[in-house]
């Protein structure tokens, strides 16, 4: 039977622009390292990889991020991919204490929110989604 996630993988264009915008979200940097070779060609199914990988972990928590960049084959871009109505993979969901303060925090760091922050009627989370990069649709939530 599953235990936990272990981590979440997201493919990006430019692994230390990546890093950064995790690190401004309060994410630090664990295992870095270069992949190449039939044993990781063989277990992503694809010819020849060569990429760079990092470990993002959140202090306190299990939560860790591991973020690749392919060199080899490049990596394609789904011009849909930061819509909320697309199939498959959606989004990450961030719970914080003080979402007015985040946001804020981040506004001024320059990043870039859909919108401003909502409340779900039903349950009173107040949640709004954001871009992250690459293009990956983020959520932050406060309970």
């Amino acid at each position: 039977m599953l235990k936990k996630i272990n981590h979440i993988n997201m493919v990006v264009s430019n692994l230390d622009e990546a890093k950064s915008f995790f690190i401004q979200l309060g994410f630090t940097v664990g295992d870095e390292s270069e992949l190449s070779g039939e044993w990781i060609s063989s277990i992503v199914d694809l010819p020849d990889v060569r990429a760079r990988y990092a470990t993002l972990k959140l202090p306190g928590t299990e939560t860790n991020l591991e973020l690749i960049e392919y060199a080899s084959p490049p990596s394609e871009r789904d011009p849909d991919m930061g819509k909320a109505n697309q199939m498959g993979f959606r989004h990450i969901a961030f719970e914080v204490e003080n979402i007015d303060e985040i946001v804020q925090d981040l506004k001024d760091k320059g990043i870039k929110f859909i919108s401003s922050i909502h409340t779900y009627p039903k349950t009173g989370k107040r949640l709004v989604y954001f871009w992250g990069p690459d293009g990956i649709l983020l959520e932050l939530a406060q309970y």
